[in-house]
């Protein structure tokens, strides 16, 4: 949190990136770990497991992940959040058995899904500079100190005895497989297709990352060619 507080003041429309060499370091790092681990085993994983079990695992890992959703929809004053977290995670945990079934959302119950990186959004803190973490990808100063107090602001490891209380942490990592199988074409694109993968990336995750925040995914990457949209104003209209 203190370090996203005293970050340069992010521009309005823009990338900040100040680490971009290391950055791109730990990006040829998750680049080679995705293409000799991850990608393979999220095909393998897709392919061979019935699509009912991908969707249960998936599930499952869903609702363990409710009660930090609780904690954070109340940190950020969303009581209608708070309310219908709760509600989703007895739902699903009892009749929905642990979560394989989605029974809050076949009654019309909406996920609220958050984040304590959100929650620091709401009271304020700023952006920060761009970071790309090892094995967990794109990020941001302020989304990175989220991800480290998410490991704590789950009720269930607190209250949970082993070995119940890891079956959230293996349903997470087996969804996160599930979905680098599911959307394989999207992320192949990204890493594998485009001219700067780095860049590229960078790009995405501030547009999906803002626009969830704020409903704004303006992002203007510098390598962009500035006349793209609007033609060179040197160009002569009559040899058009």
């Amino acid at each position: 949190m203190a370090l996203s507080a005293c970050a340069p003041a992010d521009p309005a429309v823009g990338i900040n990136d100040p680490w971009e060499a290391s950055n791109r370091n730990t990006h040829r790092l998750n680049k080679a770990i995705d293409r000799a681990l991850l990608r393979p085993a999220g095909r393998g994983y897709v392919k061979v497991l019935p699509q009912p079990v991908v969707t249960g695992v998936r599930n499952v890992s869903n609702n363990f992940a409710t009660p930090a959703m609780v904690v954070n929809n109340t940190l950020q004053g969303n009581i209608e959040g708070a309310v219908a977290s709760t509600a989703r995670f007895a739902l699903n945990s009892t009749i929905g058995l642990v979560g394989l079934i989605d029974v809050a959302t076949a009654m019309g119950i909406p996920e609220h899904d958050t984040d304590f990186g959100e929650t620091l959004h709401v009271w304020g803190v700023r952006e920060g500079g761009y970071v790309e973490l090892p094995l967990l990808g794109p990020s941001t100063q302020r989304d990175a100190a989220g991800r480290v107090v998410d490991l704590f602001t789950n009720p269930l490891g607190h209250v949970l005895p082993k070995p119940e209380k890891y079956i959230g942490t293996a349903a997470g990592i087996a969804k996160r497989i599930g979905d680098r199988g599911r959307y394989s074409q999207t992320v192949d694109s990204v890493l594998y297709d485009s001219a700067d993968s780095y860049t590229q990336g960078r790009v995405t995750y501030l547009q999906n990352r803002r626009y969830e925040l704020n409903g704004d995914a303006a992002v203007a990457d510098p390598y962009d060619d500035p006349y793209a949209a609007t033609g060179d104003p040197y160009d002569d209209p009559y040899l058009q």
